[in-house]
């Protein structure tokens, strides 16, 4: 099965990186959609139809916990964990370093859908270079309306701040990850309260991996059926993987879910070094 690029299509573009060369490879144009042309609630349930499972681990209904935030006029809290402790993970890394626009106009979308008028990048201090690359991107993205108290002149308010953790990786935890935001120790807490219902300083928050929002400019523009159309009935979509150590080909990887590990490891991976089994 071959690699297919969705997420990391034009990534070895060096100008994707900017806010002109994203836009030249068709990036907004899913934001001017929803902020000009969409509800929110018939966002909500494209995002629902796609069968997007969190990216982050948990594989729990992106749809799903998005619908879980009260509707009203409440402050309501974003967060994408970009903490990425895992070993051996870096495709958050490497999504967020060369196409850092895509993240940004996810956040957006999915500030308009949810409600949330401030939102959160939590990226790990270690990646110190990436979260400028990402300070940047806010700043054009802020800069041409993308972001901000009105964007695109709609009234709706999406502020995004990138903020960088310490480096501890219990902080990769939703719960822990908000206590940090909220300059207390990192450490998990009791649930419930859910942070759908109770989270960032005590306001109703949903917190999303950055893969899962990523997805969102695509599902956006595409439909939730056609993305449900990818890959398995029960977990539809691309998945982006990272293989390192003893292979020939070490690197991030965008495959279809489904595919086995042997065909990962030896197809795209190149197989094991030295011709060992």
């Amino acid at each position: 099965m071959p690699e297919t690029r969705m997420l990391f299509r034009h990534v070895d573009d060096p100008e994707l990186r900017t806010v002109q060369g994203y836009r030249r490879r068709g990036g907004y144009r899913a934001l001017e959609k929803a902020f000009r042309h969409s509800e929110p609630e018939a966002l909500l349930n494209e995002l629902e139809e796609c069968g997007l499972r969190g990216r982050g681990g948990a594989g729990f209904s992106m749809g799903k916990k998005a619908s879980f935030l009260p509707h009203g006029d409440m402050q309501k809290f974003l967060c994408c964990n970009a903490d990425e402790s895992e070993p051996g993970t870096f495709k958050d890394r490497e999504l967020m370093y060369k196409n850092p626009h895509q993240l940004v106009e996810g956040i957006a979308i999915a500030g308009l859908v949810t409600g949330a008028s401030r939102a959160f990048i939590f990226i790990r201090g270690e990646y110190a270079e990436v979260a400028d690359v990402l300070d940047a991107a806010v700043a054009e993205a802020t800069a041409a309306g993308y972001l901000g108290e009105s964007i695109l002149g709609s009234g709706v308010a999406v502020d995004l701040v990138v903020h960088r953790g310490a480096g501890a990786y219990i902080c990769g935890e939703e719960t822990a990850l908000l206590n940090s935001l909220e300059g207390r120790r990192g450490e998990p807490r009791l649930k419930p309260p859910f942070p759908a219902v109770e989270g960032l300083y005590a306001k109703p928050t949903i917190v999303n991996n950055v893969e899962s929002i990523a997805n969102v400019p695509w599902i956006t523009m595409n439909g939730g059926a056609a993305y449900a159309a990818i890959g398995p009935e029960r977990s539809a979509g691309m998945k982006m993987m990272s293989i390192s150590g003893h292979v020939n080909k070490p690197g991030n990887y965008e495959v279809e879910l489904g595919m086995s590990w042997r065909d990962f490891i030896f197809d795209l991976g190149g197989g094991i070094r030295d011709g060992r089994e």
